[in-house]
């Protein structure tokens, strides 16, 4: 055989592989690298849906976590208003109840001082009584002169 022929031959196996491999090998490979990147592209796009979610999310969080903030400051803030407002009313409560025990000690006070007069009173009389017996010598009676010692109280 010649060079040419051998030349023919292989160009004509050449082609019928070229098409056999066109015909049955070529499409399952195209098949399969066109299922490869409609994955590729599919996860592609499934991360840029998961980058916009997680950025939605972070974005809700620290919303929450602005509302939380807030919330907890708010409440804070209204236990201290109602902690200065029981601090406020039993300041109050302990004023009034000073001033009762003011109120009751001085009534008792002016009650003790007014049976201290009258205490006083008494003695004063009994020893008006004994001087005057000394100066007269002689026995005065507080039966008969109970209306002058009462008078004499009055006086004191």
């Amino acid at each position: 055989m010649s060079i040419t022929g051998t030349l023919i031959i292989q160009i004509i196996v050449f082609l019928i592989l070229v098409g056999f491999t066109m015909k049955y090998v070529w499409p399952p490979i195209a098949a399969a690298l066109d299922e490869r990147a409609a994955k590729i592209a599919e996860g592609l796009a499934a991360a840029d849906r998961a980058k916009t979610e997680l950025a939605a999310a972070n974005a809700k969080v620290d919303e929450e976590l602005a509302k939380s903030r807030n919330q907890i400051a708010q409440l804070l803030a209204d236990a201290e208003r109602r902690a200065q407002a029981i601090v406020d009313e039993a300041k109050h409560r302990a004023g009034d109840e000073a001033a009762k025990i003011v109120a009751a000690a001085k009534a008792e006070a002016d009650q003790q001082a007014i049976h201290a007069r009258e205490q006083l009173r008494d003695q004063v009389a009994v020893l008006a009584v004994k001087g005057a017996e000394q100066i007269l010598r002689k026995e005065v009676n507080a039966g008969v002169h109970a209306d002058l010692l009462g008078r004499l109280k009055a006086e004191l």
